[in-house]
């Protein structure tokens, strides 16, 4: 399970404070919040920057998260990975590289989805190019028909993993739901894992105590946000007991005799 830190509204957002001193203080109590209910890694997401650029986010945006990651590498030993909204890659993989953190998260890697920034383009051969330049040991997961978005045309899910992978060269795939905190169908998961074969995939929305136990039995891992917070309330900080009670619940369920624990099998996530 990797559980979502969202940023505080970063410098030069439409909400920005004035005060990173603030953003980084949140960042730690939710990193611990993770930490010590039990989650197995922790991915950092400018989430309340929105209206969100659809590519390059200001350099105060890298420079602020830079700060954060180093602050929270001194507090969890969870690997750490980034994800720079809307699809920033280049620069998520600036960060990682100069903090020697595990992966990034790319929402779209391939293809072109239509979304409330405008159209988005994957850009897999530049993205594969710079971190080659940049040496950096940096996993990349990546969405396929990420949440908040619409795919040009009607391409069939199979392929689309497919292509992702063999094509994009994606370390990981997402599924999502059509937006933040809806979970995709198990029927879309069990399909997407028979496309991604031996790529791990992870359910990147909606998972939740009340669902995880059926979800978990078709993918590798689950990142989630949305329900981790108090109350389940997005603007709300991470609840540790909530953090707990869904990795037990998934342990549980990956520890029934019917079905084989896959937790952990994957180093990038896992350390």
């Amino acid at each position: 399970m990797i559980g979502v830190v969202h940023l505080l509204p970063l410098p030069t957002s439409p909400r920005w404070q004035g005060d990173l001193r603030a953003v980084i203080a949140r960042a730690e109590q939710e990193a611990t919040a993770l930490a010590a209910g039990g989650a197995h890694g922790i991915i950092i997401e400018n989430f309340f920057d929105a209206p969100f650029p659809k590519s390059c986010v200001d350099p105060a945006v890298v420079s602020a998260m830079t700060l954060v990651v180093e602050r929270l590498k001194q507090l969890v030993t969870l690997p750490i990975g980034i994800n720079v909204l809307r699809n920033d890659a280049r620069s998520a993989l600036a960060i990682a590289a100069c903090t020697s953190v595990s992966f990034v998260r790319v929402n779209v890697l391939t293809g072109v989805m239509a979304t409330d920034q405008g159209l988005i383009e994957g850009e897999a051969h530049a993205i594969l190019r710079y971190r080659r330049e940049l040496g950096a040991d940096v996993k990349i997961l990546a969405d396929v028909l990420v949440k908040h978005a619409t795919p040009l045309g009607e391409p069939h899910l199979f392929a689309a993993v497919e292509d992702t992978i063999q094509r994009g060269l994606a370390d990981g795939v997402i599924l999502s739901g059509w937006a933040t905190g809806r979970p995709p169908s198990l029927e879309d998961l069990q399909l997407a894992k028979a496309a991604a074969g031996d790529t791990p995939v992870f359910i990147g929305s909606g998972a939740s105590v009340d669902n995880v136990a059926e979800l978990i039995r078709s993918v590798d891992g689950v990142i989630v946000s949305s329900s981790l917070k108090r109350k389940g309330q997005i603007e709300q900080p991470i609840d540790p007991i909530r953090v707990r009670d869904l990795v037990m619940t998934m342990q549980q369920a990956l520890l029934t005799p019917d079905v084989k624990p896959i937790l952990g099998t994957h180093p990038m996530v896992v350390g």
